[in-house]
């Protein structure tokens, strides 16, 4: 990566800059003071929501201490939290769940220049022209006053505050939740959690309608039919045979496995298959077919393939997913809510598959589906949608259960052909 060419590039830019508006103090500024960011990038192709395990990923971000301090926080902001919910419709679960996932509840707002971190994303070429609209909303909100240049901080990908707003975010959706006529969602609670419900709250959040709940799939169950784009209503998943999970499952003594999830021992099974099938017809006495009595259509997830949890998830999932693209994300944050508010933690998915592929490994699953017909996409190395079409296809010619899931043992199904 040349200096010079990035120094050419931030020039081209300060003038972009000043076509819209934004001074030559700012744009100048900007121009001196901002780096290329090296690790940016690498941090850009290693993003833990796209490569982890679904439920390792939610024991890494939620655990018991962090559940703990939130409802001790929930208590301690009532009254401010009840009135944002009664403005905006947002539950305040839903705002300390989001606040706990970016900040660890405001103590890791990150303390990376933005300008720089931006300016690296946007000419590094993977999503330069989001990042790119980013940066320049940035330097607006400098060029405005809205923050001091010097304390602009946040995470490596351009998030900022107690929130983790991007620029854009910012500029379209922050208020003054204290009315102090100023906008700080660094410093300011109120004005953080007041903007993050006044942002759920424009894109789409229904106050009367739930985010997930956890169900049980029954074992004739069309798996290509997990998808998120694939909609039904609650009545035609539980005419398929869908249940919710209402609490933990009795008649097994449960343990902590060496992961720290949760593991089902039953001491008069010896045969691993005869194990899964005996828990799972032992579960059905803790379940209900009372799923949630909406109108709305809801989707079934497999975050981590067939064998792991299951999910039915509603119009507010899609609403946390333009949060963030992640659905490793969104469903820890549903639960996390879900677990504020004194329900279970995930009670499913004991025989799940561990481990995850590295990016290489993605990339290499991506074009040996693309070397054997299965149409992946350019090869990027996260399992998107394309890629996951990919592995359903193949899933289908070798007689397995299409969950589209780039398991490891896929993974070296593929390796072996």
């Amino acid at each position: 990566m040349a200096k010079e060419d990035f120094s050419i590039w931030l020039e081209n830019l300060r003038y972009e800059a000043k076509s819209q508006g934004i001074s030559d103090d700012t744009t100048v500024n900007f121009v001196n003071r901002t780096v290329f960011l090296p690790n940016i990038i690498k941090q850009d192709r290693a993003q833990p929501e796209f490569i982890s395990p679904f439920l390792e990923y939610f024991a890494k971000r939620v655990d018991d201490k962090k559940i703990q301090n939130g409802r001790v926080l929930l208590a301690r902001h009532h009254h401010l939290l009840a009135q944002i919910e009664a403005q905006y419709g947002v539950p305040k679960q839903i705002l300390i769940a989001f606040w706990g996932m970016e900040t660890q509840y405001g103590n890791v707002q990150g303390n990376i220049d933005i300008l720089s971190a931006l300016a690296t994303l946007a000419y590094e070429g993977r999503r330069s022209d989001f990042f790119r609209a980013q940066l320049l909303d940035a330097m607006l909100m400098v060029d405005l006053g809205y923050v001091d240049v010097e304390r602009f901080k946040g995470s490596w990908a351009g998030a900022f505050g107690n929130m983790q707003f991007m620029p854009t975010t910012f500029m379209l959706y922050a208020v003054d939740g204290d009315a102090d006529e100023t906008i700080d969602v660094v410093n300011s609670l109120p004005d953080a959690f007041a903007s993050a419900a006044y942002y759920l709250s424009n894109i789409g959040w229904n106050k009367n309608e739930p985010v997930m709940v956890e169900v049980k799939l029954p074992s004739d169950f069309d798996w290509q039919s997990a998808q998120l784009d694939i909609r039904k209503t609650p009545e035609e998943w539980a005419m398929l045979g869908v249940k919710a999970y209402v609490n933990e499952p009795e008649n097994a003594e449960v343990t902590s496995s060496v992961d720290g999830r949760p593991e089902v021992v039953n001491q008069n099974i010896t045969q691993l298959g005869a194990s899964v099938e005996q828990a799972r017809m032992s579960s059905d006495t803790n379940l209900s077919s009372a799923l949630p009595n909406i109108a709305g259509k809801s989707a079934i997830l497999l975050p981590q393939g067939w064998q792991g949890p299951a999910f039915m998830v509603f119009d507010n999932f899609d609403i946390i997913m333009q949060w963030n693209r992640s659905v490793n994300y969104a469903l820890s944050v549903a639960q996390m809510a879900k677990q504020l508010n004194q329900e279970p933690s995930i009670l499913g998915g004991d025989f799940a598959e561990g481990g995850a592929l590295s990016f290489q490994q993605m990339l290499d699953l991506q074009n040996r589906l693309n070397n054997q017909g299965f149409d992946a996409g350019v090869a990027d190395g996260l399992p998107g949608l394309q890629t996951q079409a990919a592995v359903r296809s193949y899933q289908l010619r070798q007689q397995l259960p299409a969950d589209g899931y780039a398991s490891p043992s896929l993974y070296q199904r593929l390796l072996l052909q």
